[in-house]
């Protein structure tokens, strides 16, 4: 597998060790197999890591057939995919309500992962999870079309460098304007299905929520993730005392909602390759 990377217009002239390490977050594990293969090239020349490159050179990355396993993805519908961007290593779609994220058991078929391997399949392209939505969840979700971007990718979720805002509509009027909701989740031991908040065990669980308008005995609001755990914002409204309208696990009893209001509206990153900033909307939204 080739990588090839043209650096933009700008870039200042870096050594290939910093570019590798702190520009692009290459794992020590990668970047130690392309030193010691010299397996990278500036404008087809091998070089080594102390040398340099700058704006409009291009960057071939040379990987083994080996250093890679290719994963096996059963083909889904390629119609059921509504891209939202793409370009050679990133792919963000727009997901529908009621579909899972990717399969659980092998042989599953019908996720999103399904679908997209499908979308991809004419590119000889294979998709890889960088991040999840629930099944009920709807909007924009992103994908790596090559496994070298997807540690990448995953390093800029725990740097919080990739912002995900959602949209929400939560039971009752929520007085405040702005709130941050900071409260570990872990397991309920009750019900294997649900998360619930803790003083001391668990993960942390940071949720920025801001009051759009209020409705009739709810609120719409949007909702910024620090962190990505699961359930997050289902979990932490829940526990402020409004839980999401139409949300079966968190708030069962009967509402108006015909489906779980929670929408990840938008997606924003400055894409750790090319340095594009990329912002992207996934209509419709909840709300106008």
């Amino acid at each position: 597998m080739k990588i090839e990377i043209t650096l933009p217009s700008g870039f200042k002239e870096t050594e290939v060790s910093t570019l590798l390490e702190k520009q692009w977050l290459v794992p020590k594990k990668v970047r130690h197999f392309l030193r010691t293969g010299q397996n990278v090239a500036v404008n087809d020349q091998t070089v080594k890591f102390h040398e340099t490159a700058t704006e409009g050179d291009k960057i071939t990355l040379t990987f083994d057939d080996g250093n890679y396993p290719i994963p096996s993805i059963e083909h889904g519908d390629a119609e059921l995919i509504t891209p939202l961007f793409e370009d050679e290593h990133l792919l963000i779609v727009n997901k529908p309500v009621g579909m899972k994220t990717h399969p659980n058991d092998p042989g599953e078929e019908g996720t999103l992962l399904n679908h997209v391997s499908a979308y991809l399949a004419q590119t000889d392209t294979i998709p890889y999870v960088v991040h999840r939505l629930d099944r009920d969840t709807s909007g924009a979700i992103l994908f790596a079309k090559n496994p070298f971007i997807l540690p990448i990718l995953s390093r800029m979720l725990e740097a919080k460098s990739i912002k995900r805002t959602y949209q929400a509509v939560a039971s009752r009027a929520i007085t405040q304007k702005e709130m941050t909701i900071n409260k570990r989740i872990t397991k309920d031991r009750h019900d294997s299905r649900k998360r619930m908040v803790s003083d001391v065990a668990g993960q942390e669980a940071i949720t920025h929520v801001t009051c759009d308008h209020i409705g009739e005995n709810c609120s719409y609001v949007y909702c910024v993730l620090e962190t990505g755990r699961t359930h997050q914002i289902r979990v932490h409204l829940a526990s402020m005392g409004h839980p999401i309208m139409g949300d079966p696990l968190y708030h069962p009893q009967p509402d108006r909602a015909a489906r779980l209001m929670l929408h990840a509206y938008e997606l924003s990153l400055v894409h750790p390759l090319t340095q594009e900033a990329i912002t992207v909307q996934a209509l419709p939204s909840l709300w106008v």
